[in-house]
């Protein structure tokens, strides 16, 4: 089942109460889950966080059965990820076609979470026109990460890729994202410069929904607010269906993201709070997704800064997670998701089953927490 939203209507954020009060109305649903649902909701009562999903890689997906055990945790979607190319490349095969036809008969939503922009500007266009390039901060263009917004050559290119990849990639929501490099700078031209990183992001955004309309008209487009757009975009306004998708990667995982004082690396909690309802300002909740980590296995194998790590057992904190969740909802954003990279046949035999079942039912039952809190 999918959950289109009023892509026009830009929302402010809601009381404790007021987001109770609707999640308690009597909308009902049919197709609960039975005594295998870890998920189970309250009798007849439509879950308040509409997307429960996980993003995971081609060899997650290849190496256990994600379909069914996402169907008995409660959740509703899975992504895909990380780049065009290699998610189209396993779509293609044999197993990709498998989870394909295992997802649409459980009823389970595909989506494809991508950082897009080498393989929607192909770099070996750089001998052509160096101008659809970014400028770096020495003057130099350089074909290392991104684009030039300003370059007409460069935006053609990449609305004409990102239409040829949603010919294959078309996810069952709508809902398209086709990110920026990951946490790599946008351009420094003389016309771009006064342009923030968000801002940038989101003139290729609007450019790329308008693009994939005439293909899909129910489309949607993600704007990223991850490592260097995670400032609000100040200049640029969204077009109407692009929404706003918030990744914390910056946080700690060992306490509730409600506390603001906590800092991890450079950046604190209040900072990324703050900077999230700025977001919500320009972009509105409506639609409005939360792209969290934790249940990803590869996030904390990174936070352990060794050359070859292990594999670890993933740190979940249910009381942490269920704090989370709070903060959230009390903005109005009813799209959650976390990465699971990792979490594969290899952790399961080392590790055995990971938390799912605990982080669907949570936010299945949100916000009867009556059987879940404590």
């Amino acid at each position: 089942m999918s959950y289109p939203f009023d892509r026009g209507h830009r929302t402010t954020p809601v009381s404790r109460r007021t987001f109770l009060q609707s999640a308690a109305a009597p909308t009902f649903i049919s197709g609960a889950l039975g005594p295998e649902g870890a998920g189970a909701a309250a009798p007849n009562l439509a879950p308040f966080f509409r997307t429960r999903g996980v993003v995971l890689v081609p060899s997650d997906i290849t190496t256990w059965d994600w379909p069914r055990q996402a169907k008995r945790s409660g959740l509703t979607t899975i992504a895909t990820h990380p780049t065009p190319h290699q998610v189209a490349a396993f779509i293609k095969s044999d197993a990709g076609q498998k989870f394909l036809e295992a997802c649409g008969r459980l009823g389970i939503e595909v989506e494809h979470e991508l950082h897009a922009m080498r393989d929607l500007l192909p770099r070996d266009l750089f001998a052509k026109d160096p101008t659809m390039f970014r400028m770096n901060e020495k003057g130099d263009r350089t074909a290392d990460w991104n684009l030039c917004v300003h370059s007409k050559a460069a935006m053609q290119v990449v609305c004409e890729n990102a239409v040829r990849y949603a010919r294959v990639l078309g996810p069952t929501t709508g809902r398209y994202f086709y990110w920026i490099d990951d946490g790599r700078p946008m351009c420094r031209c003389p016309r771009c410069r006064g342009l923030s990183d968000s801002d940038q992001a989101l003139i290729l955004e609007n450019a790329m929904l308008r693009a994939l309309r005439p293909l899909d008209p129910r489309a949607s487009l993600a704007h990223l607010a991850y490592a260097n757009t995670y400032g609000a975009p100040s200049q640029v306004k969204p077009a109407e269906g692009v929404f706003l998708e918030f990744a914390p990667i910056h946080r700690n995982y060992d306490v509730p993201f409600r506390n603001r004082d906590c800092r991890f690396g450079h950046h604190t909690h209040g900072q990324l709070l703050d900077a999230l309802d700025a977001n919500l300002a320009v972009f509105g909740s409506d639609g409005a997704q939360a792209l969290e980590y934790w249940l990803d296995e590869s996030r904390f194998l990174r936070q352990l800064r060794m050359p070859r790590p292990p594999r670890i057992k993933i740190p979940w904190n249910r009381q942490v997670f269920r704090q989370d969740l709070e903060t959230y909802a009390k903005r109005g954003i009813r799209q959650i998701t976390t990465f699971a990279v990792k979490v594969d046949g290899q952790y399961l035999k080392r590790f055995g089953r990971p938390p799912l079942d605990e982080y669907g039912s949570d936010l299945k039952r949100w916000p009867d927490l009556g059987r879940v809190r404590g």
